[in-house]
C-alpha cells in the first residue's frame, strides 16, 4: 500500500505550534550543518519542551546514517538563510549561535547541547524573532534525547511518530515537492 504524499499542517494548528516546529526545524540545521556527530543508528526517543506550553510528549525516530546525512544536507541548502553560524563543539558540550532568515524574521539562537550522540544528549536553545513572528519575540525550548535501541520491525529509517498525530517519514517528507514548496513559502 503506497503511503500518502505528504500534507502540509492542517490550518487549525496554532500559529505557536508552527512557530515551535519552524525554530525546532532551523535549530537542527544549524547543529547538523556542523558536521555534529551522527547518532547511532536505531530508535530515539526525543522529547522537545517550549516554556509556556504544554508537552506534547516524546517523539520516537527510527534513523539510520543516511537519515542524518539527509538532515545535514538539508541543513547546507538552507545555510544561505544564516548570516550567523558558529558552532564550537568541545568534548562532550557543543555550543551554537546562528541567525536565519525565518518567516520574514530574523531567528537568533543560542544554545547548547550536552551529552553523547551515541545514547543520549540534552539541549537547551533561545530563540530571538526580530520582528516578532505570530507575536513571539522569544522562545524557550528544552530537549532531551535517548538512543532505546534498534528500531521496532516494521520501521524502516526516517519513521518519526508524532503524539496525537501519528506517523510521518521525515527522509520522504523532505523529498516530497508539496514540503518543499512549504518550506520555501516559510522564508
Amino acid at each position: 500500500m503506497k503511503k500518502p504524499p505528504f500534507a502540509p499542517p492542517p490550518a487549525f494548528l496554532p500559529a505557536a505550534l508552527l512557530v515551535l516546529g519552524l525554530t525546532a526545524t532551523t535549530l537542527a540545521g544549524a547543529v547538523l550543518a556542523a558536521d555534529m556527530p551522527k547518532r547511532k543508528p536505531g530508535l530515539w526517543e526525543i522529547t522537545l519542551q517550549s516554556a509556556g506550553m504544554p508537552g506534547m510528549g516524546s517523539i520516537l525516530q527510527c534513523i539510520d546514517q543516511n537519515t542524518d546525512d539527509l538532515m545535514q544536507q538539508r541543513a547546507k541548502q538552507n545555510k544561505t538563510d544564516c548570516s550567523v553560524m558558529d558552532i564550537k563543539p568541545q568534548g562532550n558540550r557543543v555550543t551554537v549561535h546562528s541567525v536565519c532568515k525565518l518567516d520574514g524574521s530574523a531567528a537568533t539562537t543560542d544554545a547548547v547541547f550536552v551529552g553523547s550522540f551515541e545514547s543520549a544528549y540534552k539541549g537547551e536553545m533561545t530563540t530571538r524573532f526580530n520582528p516578532p513572528i505570530h507575536g513571539m519575540s522569544e522562545s524557550k525550548m528544552s530537549q532531551q534525547a535517548r538512543w532505546l535501541g534498534p528500531c521496532k520491525p516494521g520501521q524502516k529509517p526516517g519513521d518519526v511518530i508524532v503524539p496525537n498525530i501519528g506517523g510521518i517519514n521525515v527522509n520522504e517528507m523532505m523529498k516530497d515537492p508539496k514540503f518543499q514548496e512549504m518550506m520555501k513559502k516559510q522564508k
